[in-house]
């Protein structure tokens, strides 16, 4: 394409249950990670904005908290987040789980997909782990209950079909600028996706143990003086007491495992080495505290 063609771009929302695989998609197509992967639902809580450059043009993926019934504020403002997030984009891909089949949580979404006049994409994602015979039927489901624009099967995992979502994805935008320099993959600053890396590693290394009741804020970012080394610290907030003994361990040894491999993955965002301090404290029943809420960066008012 030549540099004096008007290219494509437009922006692209990611919307399913939680735990379909949005945030796994999403890292597979920017071919890096910016959005937290985890086997727990509802890991995504804020709109992960991930920004896809190529000679066609330029595409933001917006990668949302996934739709669910809410049990306390946090719930009400990630939902919120995702139901504003399809009012705003230009293609939604509905991404489901072909291996779990259709759900009751589906058709809540779909129901909300109804009213709306953007092209819906229905995905149906980890097709490694179905036999291909179970596709069809599933499709007659999904197709029973709304007319979808295109229907994609993929496994966002392995990378199979991808470029074939991307190609349909492009037919439905139009000429459009360039909304971001072409080598940034995200929107968000280098002190959210820091919060996102230490997330991400509670939840895997503490499973059942603790559920979606943490939060991590960065407290400080600051380079040592004649080094190349960067001074990280930051605190993780949990609502029990019996939470903060977990996280720290037996000799602090879980604590300092979160921060090994948050390290690595932090040290892969800066480009720089990382010294990285984290505090664990209590805050009974943030998520339900407009206060903290805005604090840790959970603020409807600001989507």
């Amino acid at each position: 394409m030549n540099n004096d063609q008007l290219k494509k771009s437009g922006f692209v929302a990611l919307i399913g249950r939680p735990n379909v695989g949005k945030s796994t998609l999403l890292n597979q197509i920017l071919g890096q990670k910016i959005a937290i992967m985890s086997d727990k639902p509802q890991t995504t809580r804020n709109r992960i904005q991930g920004v896809y450059t190529e000679e066609r043009g330029q595409v933001v993926f917006i990668d949302t908290p996934g739709i669910h019934k809410p049990k306390h504020r946090l719930g009400d403002f990630m939902t919120s987040i995702a139901q504003t997030t399809l009012r705003e984009v230009d293609v939604i891909l509905f991404v489901v789980d072909a291996k779990e089949g259709k759900g009751r949580g589906d058709e809540f979404i779909i129901e909300r997909l109804k009213n709306i006049n953007t092209p819906v994409f229905l995905i149906l994602n980890k097709i490694d782990e179905v036999h291909p015979d179970q596709l069809l039927p599933l499709i007659e489901q999904y197709s029973k209950l709304l007319s979808f624009t295109e229907v994609i099967p993929l496994s966002a995992l392995q990378g199979n079909n991808v470029p074939t979502l991307l190609e349909q994805v492009y037919k439905y935008l139009e000429e459009g600028p360039q909304f971001y320099p072409e080598d940034q993959v995200t929107d968000h600053p280098e002190r959210f996706l820091m919060s996102e890396m230490i997330r991400e590693k509670v939840l895997h290394l503490t499973h059942e143990e603790v559920p979606h009741s943490i939060a991590v804020e960065i407290e400080q970012i600051k380079r040592r003086d004649h080094t190349d080394t960067v001074y990280v610290g930051a605190v993780v907030v949990v609502e029990r007491n019996s939470q903060k003994g977990i996280i720290i361990g037996k000799q602090g040894k879980m604590l300092k495992e979160i921060g090994k491999l948050a390290r690595e993955d932090i040290q892969k965002i800066l480009g720089s080495k990382i010294f990285l301090e984290i505090w664990v404290k209590v805050e009974k029943d943030w998520r339900n505290k407009p206060k903290y809420l805005r604090e840790l960066g959970y603020d409807k008012d600001e989507y």
